[in-house]
């Protein structure tokens, strides 16, 4: 990451009353030591993209291969490598679903995978690095503006095997028994986030924590029917009360044939098991964690589940082939892509899963599929920004441009950048060895290519 970036502030708060109640009860004897630990800074922590980012020599978080605390919380907004997928900043406690995973799926097994409340990307993008590439990622989030937010970081962490839906979960239902995974972050009160976020202390009241208790009843209930027999649904939040975790799932299970999975979890780690009537749940607090408040759990469904077959007469339509024949040396591994053309734009598609994009572009509001490429003008090709940033791109191809931060950090504004090189035509810009966008060189001038509603603004 870049060197010498501003601090940001940190604000701590009293607790509301009700909560204060509840929790002294929930905590009993370390009802102080939860208090005492929301009066000292919220740890900072990141996740490294395995396909980008080398290890860091920084302290591991213990359930993640490629989760670390940073000593301070730098300004990432003027870190080129977090706007090219180098990395992501996330809460700590939620990396654990990485070790849920690799104790409760074979992930070296193609797998249909969906993360259903998925803005703004967190779990997606470390669902990406955990699953192979012969696997499949729906991320999906009901918001559109939201769902907006979630595809860019989607782009910038370079996966082809991806699809970025916006959808409300009762429309899965069209899809029943497709997906080996479901991933439910469910939407909560938000009790977990106090130490960091001001707002979500403001906007706590027990009404809303009842209000995220029912509509957490309802999405459960209305993802089950696309979950496959046998399949997992992790089911999290960043919330302590048990109503809007070990309540929910017990009565999911009560309703429907399904097993909560035991995890085994060092001692170390401070993680608390919960066993509450037939539920396995692990908190997480941050008097006993170095992260914030999170609760995890695991169900495995058990019952029958008929499922859809995914095929359709119509697939996609294809560039003509010499634009694929000039596509293809922009890969690394171009046999395992299929190209489709939309208008005049050219995706790259994982061919082992046309047939599922297909059938998801049918049944739901698919915002964006595998990754764009290029936008075809007659015989020429533009390339697009995702392409830079795709983890698939033959970066020998093409002609490029090592850049200084303070020229990288002229390009993610979109200002003027003047460039001292004899290279001519859309060029890659890469900063400490990484692409971070494209300019078109023109010789006497340079376009900057990158997003206009990417751009740094501050």
């Amino acid at each position: 990451m870049a060197e010498n970036l501003p601090l940001m502030s940190q604000i701590n708060t009293d607790f509301p009353s009700e909560f204060t109640n509840r929790m002294r009860e929930q905590l009993g004897k370390d009802w102080e030591k939860f208090v005492a630990a929301h009066q000292q800074p919220s740890p900072t922590s990141i996740r490294t993209n395995p396909k980008k980012c080398p290890s860091k020599e920084l302290e591991k978080i213990p359930w993640t291969d490629f989760g670390y605390y940073l000593n301070e919380r730098p300004s990432f907004t003027f870190d080129p490598l977090f706007h090219a997928g180098s990395y992501y900043v996330q809460e700590a406690s939620s990396m654990f679903l990485e070790h849920v995973l690799k104790q409760t799926i074979d992930l070296s097994q193609p797998l249909r995978v969906l993360d259903l409340c998925a803005a703004p990307g967190g779990k997606s993008t470390h669902l990406l690095s955990l699953l192979r590439d012969n696997s499949l990622l729906v991320a999906n989030e009901t918001i559109r503006a939201r769902a907006t937010i979630l595809a860019e970081n989607i782009c910038k962490w370079g996966n082809v095997n991806a699809v970025v839906t916006n959808n409300d979960p009762e429309d899965f239902q069209r899809l029943n028994g497709f997906f080996d995974v479901i991933v439910i972050d469910a939407p909560c009160s938000g009790e977990g986030l106090f130490r960091k976020d001001q707002n979500s202390m403001n906007e706590w009241s027990e009404e809303n924590a009842e209000l995220c208790s029912l509509r957490q009843q309802r999405i459960v209930n209305q993802i089950w029917p696309a979950l496959k027999q046998n399949g997992i649904l992790i089911y999290s939040t960043c919330t302590y009360n048990p109503k809007e975790n070990e309540g929910n799932l017990s009565r999911l299970v009560a309703e429907n044939k399904s097993e909560s999975l035991k995890l085994k979890v060092e001692s170390g780690w401070g993680v608390e098991e919960i066993q509450i009537e037939n539920i396995n749940g692990y908190h997480f607090y941050p008097h006993k964690t170095k992260g914030e408040g999170f609760f995890i759990s695991v169900l495995q469904k058990k019952e029958e589940q008929s499922e859809i077959t995914a095929h359709t007469k119509k697939i996609f339509d294809h560039p003509p082939k010499k634009i694929i024949e000039r596509l293809s040396s922009w890969f690394t591994n171009p046999d395992t892509i299929e190209f489709a053309l939309h208008e005049e734009l050219i995706l790259a598609l994982p061919k082992k899963y046309l047939f599922d994009i297909a059938l998801l572009n049918k049944a739901l509001r698919v915002i964006q599929k595998g990754t764009a490429i290029a936008t075809a003008k007659h015989d020429k090709l533009i390339p697009e920004h995702s392409f830079a940033l795709s983890n698939e791109i033959n970066v020998d191809n093409f002609p490029s441009i090592e850049v200084t931060l303070e020229q990288a950090i002229t390009y993610l504004r979109k200002d003027v950048l003047n460039l001292s090189t004899d290279k001519t035509g859309f060029t890659l810009l890469k900063y400490q060895d990484t692409p971070i966008g494209w300019v078109n060189h023109l010789g006497n001038r340079c376009n900057n290519l990158y997003p206009s509603n990417w751009r740094i603004r501050s």
